[in-house]
Protein backbone atom coordinates (compact mmCIF):
# COMPACT_ATOMS: atom_id res chain seq x y z
CA UNK A 1 0.00 0.00 0.00
CA UNK A 2 1.23 3.67 -1.12
CA UNK A 3 2.07 6.07 1.73
CA UNK A 4 -0.82 8.80 1.69
CA UNK A 5 0.08 12.41 0.95
CA UNK A 6 -0.44 13.44 4.45
CA UNK A 7 1.35 10.60 5.68
CA UNK A 8 4.58 12.07 3.65
CA UNK A 9 4.14 15.21 4.47
CA UNK A 10 3.94 14.04 8.27
CA UNK A 11 7.35 12.41 8.15
CA UNK A 12 8.88 15.19 6.15
CA UNK A 13 8.01 17.30 9.08
CA UNK A 14 9.54 14.89 11.49
CA UNK A 15 13.00 14.40 9.50
CA UNK A 16 13.55 18.07 8.91
CA UNK A 17 13.15 19.04 12.31
CA UNK A 18 15.78 16.78 13.18
CA UNK A 19 17.71 19.73 11.89
CA UNK A 20 17.19 20.73 15.49
CA UNK A 21 19.75 19.05 16.62
CA UNK A 22 22.37 20.46 15.11
CA UNK A 23 21.39 24.30 16.24
CA UNK A 24 23.74 25.02 19.65
CA UNK A 25 22.93 27.30 22.12
CA UNK A 26 25.37 29.55 24.41
CA UNK A 27 24.43 27.30 27.26
CA UNK A 28 26.83 24.38 28.54
CA UNK A 29 25.27 21.09 29.66
CA UNK A 30 25.73 20.65 33.17
CA UNK A 31 29.25 19.43 34.53
CA UNK A 32 31.04 22.24 31.86
CA UNK A 33 29.79 20.21 29.32
CA UNK A 34 29.73 20.78 25.66
CA UNK A 35 26.96 23.55 24.52
CA UNK A 36 23.62 22.38 25.08
CA UNK A 37 21.43 21.86 21.06
CA UNK A 38 17.82 23.30 20.77
CA UNK A 39 16.62 19.88 20.88
CA UNK A 40 17.89 19.22 24.27
CA UNK A 41 17.04 22.14 25.77
CA UNK A 42 13.44 22.00 24.13
CA UNK A 43 13.22 18.25 25.59
CA UNK A 44 14.47 19.00 29.36
CA UNK A 45 12.66 21.98 29.73
CA UNK A 46 9.09 19.61 28.56
CA UNK A 47 9.62 17.63 31.43
CA UNK A 48 10.46 20.33 33.48
CA UNK A 49 6.81 21.72 32.94
CA UNK A 50 5.73 18.62 33.57
CA UNK A 51 7.30 18.03 36.82
CA UNK A 52 6.86 21.39 38.28
CA UNK A 53 3.50 22.16 37.21
CA UNK A 54 2.24 22.47 40.38
CA UNK A 55 4.04 25.86 40.91
CA UNK A 56 1.90 27.53 38.00
CA UNK A 57 -0.06 30.40 39.22
CA UNK A 58 -2.73 29.23 36.87
CA UNK A 59 -4.48 25.92 36.42
CA UNK A 60 -3.23 24.70 32.95
CA UNK A 61 -3.45 21.62 30.44
CA UNK A 62 0.12 20.60 30.74
CA UNK A 63 -0.14 18.87 27.63
CA UNK A 64 -0.09 22.08 25.54
CA UNK A 65 2.85 23.31 27.66
CA UNK A 66 4.50 20.48 26.79
CA UNK A 67 3.96 20.72 23.45
CA UNK A 68 4.61 24.86 23.35
CA UNK A 69 8.21 23.74 24.78
CA UNK A 70 8.81 21.00 22.45
CA UNK A 71 8.21 23.23 19.17
CA UNK A 72 9.43 26.52 20.53
CA UNK A 73 12.25 26.56 19.10
CA UNK A 74 11.72 24.57 15.94
CA UNK A 75 12.33 27.87 14.28
CA UNK A 76 15.89 28.28 14.98
CA UNK A 77 16.75 25.65 12.04
CA UNK A 78 16.29 28.05 9.47
CA UNK A 79 16.89 31.57 12.23
CA UNK A 80 19.90 30.36 14.14
CA UNK A 81 20.02 30.36 17.80
CA UNK A 82 19.46 34.04 19.41
CA UNK A 83 21.38 34.45 22.72
CA UNK A 84 18.94 36.55 25.09
CA UNK A 85 21.86 38.91 25.77
CA UNK A 86 22.59 39.93 22.14
CA UNK A 87 20.76 43.35 21.69
CA UNK A 88 21.97 43.18 18.25
CA UNK A 89 20.49 39.77 16.91
CA UNK A 90 17.03 40.12 18.91
CA UNK A 91 16.67 43.06 16.50
CA UNK A 92 15.79 40.75 13.73
CA UNK A 93 15.05 38.05 15.59
CA UNK A 94 11.00 38.47 14.92
CA UNK A 95 11.33 38.64 11.17
CA UNK A 96 13.65 35.83 10.98
CA UNK A 97 11.88 33.62 12.92
CA UNK A 98 8.46 34.51 11.32
CA UNK A 99 9.81 33.74 7.84
CA UNK A 100 11.33 30.15 9.56
CA UNK A 101 7.48 29.43 10.70
CA UNK A 102 6.30 29.90 7.84
CA UNK A 103 8.29 27.04 5.98
CA UNK A 104 8.92 24.38 8.43
CA UNK A 105 5.47 23.95 9.33
CA UNK A 106 3.91 24.52 5.62
CA UNK A 107 5.75 20.73 5.27
CA UNK A 108 2.72 19.70 7.26
CA UNK A 109 -0.72 19.30 6.04
CA UNK A 110 -2.84 22.05 5.90
CA UNK A 111 -5.11 21.05 9.58
CA UNK A 112 -1.66 20.22 11.39
CA UNK A 113 -0.03 23.33 10.43
CA UNK A 114 -2.57 25.37 11.13
CA UNK A 115 -2.66 24.00 14.91
CA UNK A 116 1.35 23.79 15.74
CA UNK A 117 1.31 27.30 14.15
CA UNK A 118 -1.20 28.39 16.88
CA UNK A 119 0.41 26.85 19.31
CA UNK A 120 4.09 28.72 18.26
CA UNK A 121 2.27 31.82 18.08
CA UNK A 122 0.50 31.19 21.72
CA UNK A 123 3.68 30.72 23.19
CA UNK A 124 5.51 33.81 21.44
CA UNK A 125 2.83 35.92 22.91
CA UNK A 126 2.83 34.62 26.13
CA UNK A 127 -1.23 35.62 27.13
CA UNK A 128 -2.26 32.44 27.96
CA UNK A 129 -1.63 30.53 31.33
CA UNK A 130 -0.01 28.06 29.33
CA UNK A 131 2.51 30.50 27.89
CA UNK A 132 3.28 31.55 30.56
CA UNK A 133 4.47 28.81 32.24
CA UNK A 134 6.36 27.36 29.47
CA UNK A 135 8.34 30.80 29.46
CA UNK A 136 8.87 29.98 32.82
CA UNK A 137 10.66 27.20 31.93
CA UNK A 138 12.37 28.60 28.86
CA UNK A 139 14.17 30.94 31.65
CA UNK A 140 14.44 28.70 34.66
CA UNK A 141 16.01 25.85 32.21
CA UNK A 142 19.40 27.39 31.41
CA UNK A 143 19.77 29.30 34.72
CA UNK A 144 20.02 25.67 36.65
CA UNK A 145 22.46 24.86 33.92
CA UNK A 146 24.36 27.71 34.01
CA UNK A 147 24.23 27.96 38.30
CA UNK A 148 25.72 24.38 37.95
CA UNK A 149 28.35 25.33 36.19
CA UNK A 150 29.51 28.53 38.43
CA UNK A 151 27.40 31.10 36.32
CA UNK A 152 30.18 30.20 33.48
CA UNK A 153 28.30 31.53 30.77
CA UNK A 154 27.37 34.76 31.88
CA UNK A 155 31.34 35.10 32.56
CA UNK A 156 31.84 34.38 29.08
CA UNK A 157 29.43 36.96 27.52
CA UNK A 158 30.03 39.94 30.71
CA UNK A 159 26.09 39.51 31.47
CA UNK A 160 25.06 41.30 34.53
CA UNK A 161 23.10 40.66 37.53
CA UNK A 162 20.72 43.42 36.43
CA UNK A 163 20.24 41.84 32.74
CA UNK A 164 19.80 38.62 34.27
CA UNK A 165 17.56 39.88 36.84
CA UNK A 166 15.25 41.42 34.00
CA UNK A 167 14.81 38.35 31.94
CA UNK A 168 13.99 36.18 34.38
CA UNK A 169 11.13 39.03 35.85
CA UNK A 170 9.15 37.48 33.22
CA UNK A 171 9.01 34.10 35.03
CA UNK A 172 6.75 35.92 37.59
CA UNK A 173 3.94 35.56 35.55
CA UNK A 174 3.97 32.12 35.15
CA UNK A 175 5.51 30.73 38.77
CA UNK A 176 6.04 33.03 41.56
CA UNK A 177 7.14 30.21 43.58
CA UNK A 178 9.94 29.39 40.49
CA UNK A 179 10.73 33.05 40.50
CA UNK A 180 11.51 33.32 44.04
CA UNK A 181 13.88 30.46 43.48
CA UNK A 182 15.47 32.01 40.82
CA UNK A 183 16.47 35.12 43.04
CA UNK A 184 17.81 32.76 45.23
CA UNK A 185 20.19 31.35 42.71
CA UNK A 186 21.25 34.80 41.20
CA UNK A 187 21.67 36.04 44.50
CA UNK A 188 23.77 33.05 45.04
CA UNK A 189 25.83 34.19 42.20
CA UNK A 190 26.44 37.34 42.77
CA UNK A 191 27.48 36.51 46.55
CA UNK A 192 29.99 33.95 44.88
CA UNK A 193 31.26 36.31 42.32
CA UNK A 194 29.99 34.46 39.20
CA UNK A 195 27.52 37.17 38.55
CA UNK A 196 28.92 41.11 38.53
CA UNK A 197 26.60 43.04 39.16
CA UNK A 198 24.99 46.17 37.13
Amino acid sequence: MLMSDRLNKQLDFALEIDKEKNIFRQTHLSGHGRNENDAEHAWHMAVMAYLLKEYSNEKIDIARVMIMCLIHDIVEIDAGDTYAYDTEMLKSQRAREDAAKERIFSLLPDDQRDEMTAVFDEFENNQTPEARFAHAMDNLQPLILNNSNNGGDWQEHGVTAGQVFERQSKTKAGSLTLYDYTCKILNDNIKKGNLKKG
